[in-house]
């Protein structure tokens, strides 16, 4: 099927970060066939050039890349908003108690349900998913996901002491299962499979190494965890471990690499964003779950100093709810309390690091993140309801930047109308 799509685009193929700005067409023309788009123009040329193809026109309102999201807990959408607990507690008394409850499939497929479509609902195409601890949920998982469309890496998540006894595993467990999860759906459809230890405070060196070996036999899986997220968290895993920085507790298994997308690192050492920037690997930051249970200010600074790639996690469920616009902005407004700490970010940062920026950590550059030619079209249409602030802000807005800093400043999943993945409308709101 050939499909026209008319409307206004904005995208970042380039990094901001990097000399790169934002691309605006006021009346764009993009050719999707298979789910590809396979040119792109002025909507009237394009038009000419492809007079047979079905028109889709998409008034008002801006057309933008899917959302990627490269930490988010798909157990924990029922526990969002519990607030004014540091994270320890916070998994105490909110998201572990939760977390037990999908041992019973029933109840795992009702969640996976709300959770994909709850993604979807936001403008998120791709996600890097923390799993369950149990196998049969992580099942659930990717039945939902598949049958949505959403590109998902995911996996079971292992740990084996300090949390309930009901969520410990083995690391003979840990592996087998782990395994059987990823001979099942890893290249299935959208979906890839993630080697996931909780973090290194709930596993053992044993589980960590049965990690290690799962992502070394499977040679194109992901690994992703927890880093540096609270001072209390960091004391412990070094007292814990005898030592040495929390990334060794990965690294020393091999599992600190390009493939490899760790969540948080509020707290790091130099050492330790050498040694990311070094191994290529990747930081989901997460500013919304950071500021909920006061682990801190991101260090964005730094990382990119340093050369750590960075892209944004909504953390649902410390984070405060699906919408990559609420983490932008921030974001954004935690660098602006940074004083002179802080990255000066635009709105093209912000869009970059919710679209291309997850692509690239998640190894899909090539497939997704940006509107151009050869990409898959993935995407979703931000238009919302006449007379709402966002409405009025982005008609009378001074240009495509001041359009873009309004979807991020007042953007919610209600504004966004249709969402795409592979050419295929997987989500309409209005």
């Amino acid at each position: 099927m050939t499909t026209l799509f008319r409307a206004q685009t904005l995208d970042t193929p380039d990094d901001p970060f990097t000399g790169g700005a934002l691309r605006s067409d006021s009346d764009a023309g993009l050719l999707v066939e298979g789910g590809v788009i396979t040119d792109r123009g002025a909507f009237p040329a394009l038009r000419a050039k492809h007079p047979h193809a079905d028109v889709v026109e998409l008034p008002g309102g801006v057309l933008l890349p899917g959302l990627v999201d490269t930490h988010v807990h798909f157990p924990q959408v029922r526990v969002i908003g519990a607030l004014g607990m540091p994270l320890l507690e916070w998994l105490d008394r909110c998201a572990l108690p939760e977390e037990s409850r999908l041992a019973e499939v029933s109840y795992a497929r009702e969640v996976a349900a709300e959770f994909t479509t709850a993604l979807l609902a936001a403008g998120t195409t791709t996600a890097l998913v923390f799993g369950s601890h149990f196998a049969s949920a992580v099942d659930t998982l990717f039945e939902a996901a598949t049958a949505s469309g959403l590109r998902v890496t995911s996996g079971l998540v292992v740990s084996d002491r300090l949390l309930r006894d009901d969520l410990h595993t083995t690391a003979e467990r840990a592996y087998d299962e782990g395994r059987a999860l990823a001979d099942r759906w890893h290249g299935t459809g959208n979906s890839r499979y993630a080697v996931t230890p909780r973090f290194a405070l709930s596993c053992s060196d044993d589980v960590l190494a049965a990690c290690g070996q799962l992502h070394k036999d499977l040679s194109d899986s992901w690994f992703t965890s927890h880093i540096n997220e609270n001072v209390a968290e960091v004391a412990t895993v070094g007292t814990l471990f005898g030592g040495g920085s929390y990334l060794d507790t990965y690294d020393r298994h091999g599992l600190v690499g390009q493939r490899s997308v760790l969540a948080h690192n509020v707290h790091p050492t130099d050492a330790e964003l050498k040694r990311l920037a070094a191994a290529g690997a990747s930081v989901a930051h997460c500013p919304t779950s950071n500021a909920a249970l006061g682990s801190g200010i991101f260090p964005l600074h730094r990382h990119l100093a340093h050369g750590v790639p960075v892209a944004l996690g909504c953390d649902v469920g410390a984070g405060t709810g699906f919408s990559l616009f609420k983490e932008g902005l921030q974001a954004y407004l935690l660098q602006r309390l940074s004083g002179t700490d802080g990255v000066a970010l635009t709105a093209a940062h912000l869009l970059h690091l919710a679209t291309a920026a997850g692509a690239q950590a998640l190894g899909l550059r090539d497939q997704v993140g940006d509107l151009s030619i050869g990409k898959k079209f993935d995407a979703m249409w931000v238009r919302p309801q006449s007379g709402t602030p966002l409405d009025i802000g982005m008609r009378h807005a001074a240009g495509p930047d001041d359009a873009l800093a309004k979807v991020f400043a007042l953007g919610t999943p209600y504004d966004v109308a249709r969402v795409w993945i592979d050419g295929r409308q997987v989500s309409a709101n209005n």
